[in-house]
């Protein structure tokens, strides 16, 4: 009897997402904004006043790469930096009215684009799907509490 892992979909799963953020790309690159600093923009958008660890949180990323996002959308006229009123060390990002303006048509190119990606397949279909990529990342992200780290080197046999 077949069993899932007997399934490969890793390779499946990466191609679905280098072929959609292409074509997200292709579409957006008229904004000049890359896919992180869309992301960025997004979720700042939606959260404004966060600080630069929270928004690394959010985003799943390391806080020294969100840091040359934020730099880099600061520089364009998207983001800023005000200071934190309970904390003279740190800054809270918040959007500006440059950004306000292009989240609109971001959100369509995103909303089109998974309308093309999405031609035969059903709303019962997708969802389920995400159903099942939700409980494979959940997995995942279980083994990083339960898997032991690799021995140092020189340690092995000990």
């Amino acid at each position: 009897m077949p069993k899932p892992e007997d399934i490969s979909f890793g390779y499946l799963l990466n191609d679905v997402t280098l072929l959609f953020r292409k074509h997200f790309d292709r579409r957006a690159v008229k904004f000049g904004l890359t896919r992180a600093q869309w992301r960025a923009t997004k979720m700042l958008y939606r959260r404004e006043g966060l600080r630069q660890t929270e928004l690394a949180e959010f985003l799943e990323m390391e806080p020294i790469a969100v840091g040359r996002v934020i730099d880099r959308l600061q520089a364009a006229g998207f983001v800023e930096r005000r200071p934190d009123p309970k904390d003279r060390r740190a800054w809270r990002l918040y959007t500006t009215a440059q950004a306000s303006g292009v989240v609109d048509d971001m959100e369509r190119i995103a909303y089109e684009l998974r309308r093309e990606c999405t031609v035969g397949v059903t709303y019962e279909e997708l969802s389920q799907a995400m159903d099942v990529m939700t409980r494979l990342k959940e997995n995942l992200q279980a083994l990083d509490t339960t898997e032991a780290p690799p021995p140092a080197e020189g340690e092995e046999g000990k």
